[in-house]
C-alpha cells in the first residue's frame, strides 16, 4: 500500500494512524519527542488488546497492524511517504510552521492532508510553495468508528490533489464527501455547532436541564448521544477553542462561548479525558 506519515501522535492522530495501518499502509506515528510517539502506539495497542480479548479480533491480526506503525520524532520519516497527514493542534501557527518544514523534505509528488477541523485550507498553504498538493482530509472522533472523511478543496487545490485524496479515503475502508468552497468548519462542524450552540443557549437560559437536553436529543431527534454527552467525549476545551476560532474566522457571534463552558474550561473540567466536564465520571464511577 506504500508509505506515510502521520503527524501527532494524540487522540486524532493515533486514531488516523490505526485505520491507516489496519489498511495496509506503512505509517510512521510522528510526534515532537520519542515519548509522546511511543504513547500513542501504546494507546493504539491498549485499544487493540480490548478488541482481541472481545474476539473482534485475533492476536495475530494486531500484532500485524501493530508491525506496521512505527514511532518517530524525527521528520525524516516524511522523506518516503506517499501521503503526510498532520493531526496536531487546531492552531494556523503551529500547522503552518509544521508544513514548512515537511514540504521542505518529502518528495514532490507527496500528498499533504491536514485534518483541521476549522481552519480554511487556502490560509494554512499560504505557506506553501506548492499549495496544489495541499487539500483538507477531516476524520471524526473516534476515528476507528467514523464512516465520514470529508475531503475540502482549498483555492489552489488542483484536481488531481482532490482525486487522490478521494482514493485515499476509500483505500482505507471509508466513505468520503467533498467540500467544493473552503469555508471555516465545512459541513459537519458547521452543523454540529450551530446544535451544540443552540443546546448550550437552552442550558444559560435554564429552559432545561444539561440532562434532559441530552435526554430530548436523544429520544425526540434519534441521536446516540446527546450534545452535553458528545462534548464530554471530544473534550470542552476543544469545543472552548473552536467556537472561538470560528467567532474570529465568520465574524459571527453566535459562535461565542457561553460563560458555564468558559468556567469549566478555566477549572480543567475538559471532559472524559479529565472524569469531569458537563457530567461528573468520577461520581458515576
Amino acid at each position: 500500500m506504500g508509505k506515510m506519515t502521520v503527524c501527532g501522535a494524540g487522540f486524532m492522530g493515533s486514531g488516523i494512524a490505526q485505520v491507516c495501518a489496519n489498511a495496509g499502509y506503512a505509517v510512521s506515528l510522528w510526534d515532537l519527542t520519542d515519548e509522546l510517539a511511543e504513547k500513542g502506539k501504546a494507546n493504539i495497542a491498549a485499544g487493540l488488546e480490548r478488541q482481541v480479548e472481545r474476539g473482534k479480533l485475533t492476536t495475530q491480526q494486531k500484532d500485524e497492524l501493530l508491525s506496521r506503525l512505527i514511532p518517530c520524532s524525527d521528520l525524516s520519516c516524511v522523506e518516503e511517504a506517499r501521503f503526510v497527514l498532520e493531526a496536531v493542534l487546531e492552531n494556523p501557527g503551529v500547522k503552518q510552521d509544521l508544513f514548512k518544514k515537511i514540504e521542505a523534505r518529502c518528495r514532490p509528488d507527496t500528498l499533504l492532508g491536514t485534518n483541521t477541523s476549522y481552519i480554511p485550507i487556502s490560509s494554512l498553504a499560504k505557506v506553501l510553495d506548492h499549495p496544489e498538493r495541499f487539500l483538507g482530509l477531516h476524520f471524526f472522533a473516534p476515528v476507528y468508528a467514523m464512516k465520514l472523511v470529508e475531503v475540502i478543496r482549498g483555492d489552489r487545490t488542483s484536481e488531481e490533489t482532490v482525486q487522490r485524496g478521494l482514493a485515499f479515503v476509500k483505500s482505507i475502508g471509508k466513505e468520503s464527501v467533498q467540500v467544493n468552497k473552503d469555508e471555516p468548519g465545512f459541513i459537519v462542524n458547521r452543523l454540529n455547532k450551530a446544535l451544540q450552540v443552540e443546546a448550550f443557549r437552552l442550558m444559560h437560559e435554564g429552559i432545561a436541564s444539561v440532562e434532559d437536553i441530552d435526554k430530548a436529543a436523544k429520544l425526540g431527534l434519534n441521536h446516540p448521544m446527546g450534545p452535553f454527552e458528545l462534548n464530554d467525549m471530544g473534550g470542552l476545551d476543544v469545543t472552548y477553542a473552536c467556537l472561538n476560532l470560528l467567532r474570529e474566522l465568520t465574524g459571527d457571534d453566535r459562535f461565542t462561548p457561553i460563560p458555564e463552558l468558559e468556567a469549566h474550561v478555566k477549572a480543567g473540567e475538559y471532559g472524559r479525558k479529565t472524569g469531569k466536564g458537563w457530567y461528573d465520571y468520577q461520581k458515576q464511577k
